[in-house]
Parts: C-alpha cells; structure tokens; sequence
C-alpha cells in the first residue's frame, strides 16, 4: 500500500494498526508519487498471533461465579 504524505499524517493511527495486525505488510510513504519511506513491523510475531500467549496457564476458581447475583443487584438502576 502507497500513500502520500499528507494522507500518513492524517491516519497514521490506523497505517500503524494495519501493519500491527498483519492486515498490510508494509506500508510506503510517498512524496509527490515518489516513495521515500515505509512503515513495516517492528516485531517479528505479529499482535494476533501473540494474543492468547498464556491460555491453558491460569486457572479460575470454580465459584468465580457466585456472587454475580448479588452484584447485579448492587449495580441495579446505577446508570
């Protein structure tokens, strides 16, 4: 994907968000048509392939659960 200067500026947020999320490899920085950078990933594992690093690691005690009730019921007519 090539964009012009002014367009890198005004997004640069979601440039950095494509690239993070491996929805663009790189991403070139032109000025008058002509390229003169790019934005690429700074890591080698992509942000959705590191998501979910510790699952099976942590463990939840069987009643987390069991004042959810009581809470809603607290919380009821809060907002």
């Amino acid at each position: 994907m090539q964009v012009n200067i002014l367009e890198a500026k005004t997004n640069l947020s979601n440039l950095v968000r494509l690239v993070e999320t491996g929805r663009e490899e790189r991403i070139i920085i032109a000025r008058y048509g002509k390229p003169v950078a790019k934005i690429v990933s700074y890591n080698d594992v992509p942000v959705s392939k590191r998501i979910g690093v510790a699952k099976g690691k942590l463990k939840s005690p069987d009643n987390l659960d069991q004042y959810n009730d009581e809470i809603a019921e607290m919380f009821e007519g809060a907002l």
